[in-house]
């Protein structure tokens, strides 16, 4: 979708305008008689568009709705967009001009997240593609343009790799695939192969791509431009397994269906990268991502076993399937080598953050100062990917004891999301954020501009975080 600036209401094009009072709109869009049917029909569209057809064009009106403000009316406005997005679809429209003032920003941006498709295995595309190519939106500038356009092109970016199937991207293709953002982000990727991974002894990440025939790998991204305002670099950590059948602790068939999207962390971190590098801003930033598959076959790893991390750290595995902070905790002990200022890590880690608040916001924890949590939380509210901030006290800890090793796995049933950041702070000497997205990142049914499947979460949260850090 491509965004466009307009000075002024069009005369000529479909155009959607946003009303605080019922059918105050621009003089001379309407005809008497059209401005009679605003008037009476605008309260009944029930807070949709009221579609008037003058049959060169098309205008589409929404009401403001009342009682209603801050972010949550932003939000609200963004999924105003969805609708218009899937109206003009419907219609095999090519473009619109929005003039919503203060909410023309979101409306557009809605829309064109909204309009995203994965099409990659249908045999006729084109039968399928959405219709809407350009959207003006009046009174924008360019810089509030390319901001847009990274923004969603990052989210729709981390969204591809979410939702393509293990078998076109395996860990090996998610290195490829971040080389390939790299160039065209204008960020460095430094992708290590599993003898490199062996040689930094990273336990957790070798031990559960046992029983995968596909090598890890080991991904390094990198902004550093020469105006970075920090001095220590901030690190973005996501959880990289492109599939997870639980190991030897398999998983029932049906709560296999959607484990591609188990490196939705990746993704995020990824698609973030991506977004912070386009619009050059001025952080040194850095991105890990630990990848490999998760499976039950060749000399997986049992339940029982003892395995050695990184830094030394024996862990008692007593859950396959509670591999995520595994391979995360690896990540965690390499990011000390950059001193960070601050290292946020990302990861669909577990069923219990989804069944404590569902899809609708994400769990989080950690160290980090209240100044750090504070911004991320005011980002999550801006973007409406809004964090609940968990305990983390320290008899959390004692559920992570084992009598044979350092640490177990999993803590047990109770305060599983918890425990397992728990199980991560382990490994960390440097203020952390640990944000568990297992709920909003894979849904099985569209909401707003919110597809069925990979939604990308944690990109816009980042990548607004990051403009305003």
């Amino acid at each position: 979708m491509q965004f466009l600036s307009s000075k002024k209401t069009q005369v000529k094009g479909n155009l959607a305008i946003i009303t605080s009072k019922k059918g105050t709109l621009p003089e001379g869009l309407l005809s008497a008689a059209e401005a009679d049917f605003v008037q009476k029909n605008l309260k009944l569209s029930t807070g949709d568009w009221l579609e008037v057809n003058q049959y060169e064009r098309r205008i589409f009106v929404f009401e403001l709705p009342e009682k209603i403000e801050g972010h949550v009316l932003t939000e609200k406005m963004r999924k105003a967009g969805a609708s218009l997005s899937k109206k003009l679809n419907a219609l095999k429209e090519k473009s619109v001009t929005i003039e919503g003032g203060e909410f023309t920003n979101a409306i557009a941006e809605g829309m064109a997240l909204a309009n995203y498709q994965f099409l990659r295995y249908f045999s006729k595309k084109n039968r399928k593609e959405n219709t809407v190519e350009k959207v003006a939106l009046v009174g924008a500038s360019k810089v509030q343009l390319e901001a847009l356009d990274i923004l969603v092109n990052s989210v729709c970016y981390a969204r591809d790799l979410v939702n393509t199937p293990v078998w076109d991207l395996n860990a090996e293709q998610l290195g490829d695939s971040a080389k390939k953002a790299g160039k065209e982000y204008g960020f460095s990727v430094d992708v290590l192969n599993k003898k490199k991974i062996e040689s930094l002894k990273m336990g957790g990440l070798l031990a559960v791509n046992k029983g995968s025939i596909d090598p890890p790998v080991f991904i390094i991204m990198e902004h550093k431009p020469a105006n970075a305002k920090n001095s220590k670099p901030i690190v973005f950590v996501g959880k990289g397994v492109v599939y997870d059948t639980g190991g030897l602790s398999l998983k029932p068939t049906a709560s296999m269906d959607d484990m591609k999207c188990d490196m939705s962390g990746a993704a995020a971190v990824i698609g973030a990268m991506c977004a912070a590098a386009k619009a050059n801003l001025p952080i040194h930033l850095v991105g890990l991502v630990p990848a490999t598959d998760n499976r039950p076959g060749g000399n997986a790893v049992t339940p029982g076993d003892v395995i050695t991390m990184s830094d030394g750290t024996s862990v008692e595995v007593m859950n396959t399937d509670a591999e995520g902070r595994l391979i995360l905790a690896d990540a965690l002990h390499y990011a000390k080598k950059y001193k960070p200022e601050l290292v946020i890590d990302l990861a669909t880690l577990t069923g219990a953050a989804a069944v404590a608040i569902g899809r609708y916001g994400i769990v989080a924890m950690g160290t980090a100062g209240e100044e750090s949590w504070q911004k991320l939380e005011k980002s999550g509210n801006e973007v409406y990917e809004r964090i609940v901030k968990f305990p983390f006290w320290s008899e959390y800890d004692e559920l992570l004891k084992s009598p044979i090793a350092d640490l177990k796995n999993i803590g047990g049933r109770e305060g599983g999301a918890i425990t397992a950041g728990k199980f991560l702070a382990n490994f960390i000497d440097y203020p952390y954020i640990h944000l568990d997205i297992a709920g909003p990142a894979f849904i099985d049914a569209e909401d707003g501009y919110l597809p069925k499947g990979g939604t990308g979460v944690g990109v816009r949260l980042l990548f607004d975080f990051l403009r305003n850090y």
